[in-house]
């Protein structure tokens, strides 16, 4: 599956139903704050063109909702706080038009919390696994990835980093797939496995700072 479109528009700037130019803009504004290493504009672009990929092999979901999750799910990012994501669902309520599917967008933004939408939830599944897609990228993409992740967490004390970092991976190892949609399972499951089990040796064998 190809999430690398080269040749096609800038997915920042493929309009959105009502994702209006001053929206856009103050959203542009969050993702490239300082405090952003991963979870930021470039970030956001791999996620949207991810959906893209997701839609283009089938997948099928409210194009409008999801993609505006994308836009909204890290809309509040403060690295040495744990409620983003509920303050970012928040920040949409009162951001979006009320003509859009609000409700449904911010139950989205929630849901990436934990990346645990239920089988039949297709808005979730697709959004989810975008958003999660980085773990199947190609293993330099993947080191950088992790290293971006570190960055933003350098308050965090590195035995503990560690632990916390070895219990999430552990817990995507555990799952039956990681990814909920057939299109993603087939194109990066795989792969995410082989990264996630190499950082977790990495992990358990000396740590990182």
């Amino acid at each position: 599956m190809d999430t690398d479109r080269g040749t096609a528009a800038d997915p920042l700037d493929v309009e959105v139903a009502f994702l209006t130019p001053a929206v856009r803009n103050d959203l542009l504004e969050r993702w490239n704050e300082p405090q952003r290493r991963y979870h930021n504009e470039t970030h956001l672009r791999a996620v949207l063109r991810a959906i893209d990929a997701l839609g283009d092999e089938g997948e099928s979901f409210d194009g409008t909702a999801v993609r505006l999750a994308a836009w909204f799910h890290c809309a509040v990012f403060d690295p040495t706080e744990s409620e983003n994501n509920d303050k970012s669902a928040v920040f949409t309520e009162r951001t979006l038009d009320p003509a859009a599917p609000v409700e449904e967008v911010a139950r989205l933004v929630r849901l990436m919390g934990g990346h645990r939408a239920e089988p039949g939830d297709l808005n979730g599944c697709v959004l989810s696994d975008a958003d999660l897609a980085v773990l199947g990228a190609d293993p330099e993409t993947y080191d950088e990835y992790t290293l971006d992740v570190r960055h933003e967490f350098a308050h965090v004390p590195g035995e503990r980093f560690v632990a916390g970092r070895i219990a999430a991976l552990e817990g995507l190892l555990e799952r039956r797939s990681i990814f909920l949609t057939r299109a993603a399972r087939d194109a990066w499951e795989k792969q995410a496995r082989a990264n996630l089990n190499r950082e977790l040796g990495l992990l358990r064998a000396g740590g990182t700072d």
